[in-house]
C-alpha cells in the first residue's frame, strides 16, 4: 500500500493499528515526512495469511481511509503481474538487456509485445519468443499510428510502456489516453533535453555524463525522475566515445528505474519521486 496525505500526528499508529485490527503481520514500513511540502508518504507491505479481509475489502477500506485523512492511496498485491509493452527504433541495447532480465527471472513482469518503428529488432524478439510490432511512424499526422498503438496495446491487455530509446516524441492525446510511461533519456537530466545530447555535452566539455530514466508527461523530457546513472568522461573522449559509455548508463537506469516501478517503491508528488529503496 501506498500513501500520500497532509502530515499530522499519529499517523504511523493509525496505517499500522488498522493493519493490525485485522491480523495482519507487517513486513516492511516506510514513512518519510516531506516538511516543506507539509505531506507525509508511507508505503507498508504485510502478509495476507490470516488476515480477515479480503481483497475487495481491502481496497474499499483503504481508499475511505485516505479520503478521511485528506489524501490518496494505491493498493497493490504482489501477485500482480504487469504486462509491458517496450517501444524500440534502431538502437538494441536497452530492449536486449530488458529481454535478458525477464528471461532470468529478474524482473517481475511479462513482455508480450515489442513494438517498433522499424524492423531492425524483430531477430531479437524471436529469439526471446516475444511478438514483435512493424508500425512506422508518419511524420505528417501521427494520430493513424498511435491509433494503432492504442489498438495493439488494447489487444495485449498493456499495463505499462517503457520506451526503450523509442526516439520518438508521443503525442498529448496519446499520453492522456495511456498516461503509464516510462522513457529512458540519454542525458542526466535536466541538462540537454532533446536530440543528441551527446553531442551537446562534448561541445561544452562536460566532465560527466548520465542517463534518466523518468515517467513520460506532456512536458517533453521534464517528468518526474526515477533513477540517474553517471559516468565519468575526458578531454581525450570524442563525441563517439561518449556515446558508447552512455549506453551503460542508459540500461542501468532503465532497469533500476523499472525495478522501482515493478517494486511498488516509486511515489509520485507534486512533480517529482520519492524512492523507497
Amino acid at each position: 500500500m501506498q500513501l500520500i496525505c497532509p502530515d499530522r500526528p499519529g499517523l504511523v499508529n493509525r496505517l499500522s493499528g488498522w493493519i493490525a485490527s485485522h491480523d495482519g503481520n507487517i513486513r516492511h514500513a516506510d514513512h518519510h515526512r516531506d516538511e516543506g511540502a507539509g505531506m507525509f508518504l508511507s508505503r507498508l507491505e504485510w502478509d495476507l495469511n490470516g488476515f480477515s479481509l479480503d481483497r475487495e475489502e481491502i481496497h474499499k477500506q483503504i481508499l475511505q481511509l485516505a479520503n478521511n485523512l485528506g489524501g490518496k492511496a494505491q493498493l497493490n498485491f504482489s501477485d500482480e503481474i504487469p504486462r509491458v509493452a517496450i517501444f524500440v527504433s534502431k538502437q538494441s541495447h536497452c530492449l536486449i538487456d530488458l529481454l535478458w532480465r525477464v528471461n532470468n527471472q529478474e524482473m517481475k513482469m511479462i513482455v508480450p509485445v515489442v513494438i517498433s518503428n522499424h524492423r531492425d529488432l524483430q531477430n531479437i524478439c524471436k529469439q526471446y519468443n516475444v511478438d514483435y510490432k512493424y508500425l512506422p511512424a508518419n511524420n505528417l499526422d501521427k494520430s493513424f499510428v498511435e491509433k494503432d498503438i492504442l489498438n495493439t496495446l488494447n489487444e495485449y491487455k498493456i499495463d505499462l510502456i517503457v520506451l526503450a530509446k523509442y526516439m520518438q516524441i508521443l503525442s498529448p492525446n496519446f499520453i492522456n489516453q495511456f498516461p503509464n510511461i516510462i522513457n529512458i533519456h540519454h542525458s542526466f537530466l535536466p541538462a540537454f533535453k532533446g536530440a543528441k545530447p551527446y553531442h551537446r555535452a562534448w561541445e561544452r566539455g562536460v566532465k560527466l555524463i548520465g542517463a534518466t530514466a523518468h515517467y513520460v508527461t506532456q512536458d517533453l523530457d521534464d517528468g518526474p525522475i526515477i533513477d540517474q546513472t553517471i559516468v565519468h568522461i575526458s578531454h581525450r573522449d570524442e563525441v563517439e566515445d561518449l556515446i558508447r559509455k552512455g549506453r551503460d548508463t542508459e540500461r542501468l537506469a532503465l532497469a533500476r528505474a523499472l525495478r522501482f516501478h515493478l517494486r511498488r517503491q516509486v511515489m509520485v508528488y507534486q512533480g517529482r519521486t520519492a524512492i523507497f529503496d
